[in-house]
């Protein structure tokens, strides 16, 4: 008989569902894992190629300092650290954080209204739907 024929024709139908099961899998993959690391390291690389002479960074190994001087044609930065003033030289790829006070937002002197549920005002928040 021809049974081997009437199980090809049926199989042929899951096939597809299992590619785009796969695809499914692959994409979400892609949003989870992939997408985010790539996006972490382009706001690494800005971090480094952004530093100026006078921020505070800490590098990989845990190490605080000042930085002093920029080598662009090395990729390198020198950094003065502790109370003797020691210099270091380390690699710009070396660089974990920027520490300065620069990039720090000036604190508000406004007070800020206190917010409800959805983040409306808690005026708004206590009044229900009916009375608006």
């Amino acid at each position: 008989m021809n049974l081997n024929l009437l199980s090809g024709s049926a199989s042929g139908g899951s096939m597809w569902t299992l590619i785009i099961i796969y695809a499914l899998i692959f994409v979400g993959i892609y949003f989870i894992l992939i997408r985010p690391k790539s996006k972490k390291s382009k706001q690494e690389q800005e971090l480094r190629n952004s530093l100026q002479i006078g921020d505070e960074i800490t590098t990989i190994g845990g190490i605080v300092g000042r930085v002093i001087a920029i080598r662009e044609e090395a990729d390198e930065i020198v950094l003065e650290t502790g109370s003797e003033k020691t210099k270091m030289v380390f690699k710009r790829w070396a660089i974990s954080t920027v520490n300065s006070d620069k990039d720090k937002p000036a604190e508000k002197t406004d007070k800020t209204e206190k917010k409800g549920f959805f983040g409306r005002k808690k005026k708004e928040a206590e009044e229900s739907p009916a009375e608006k």
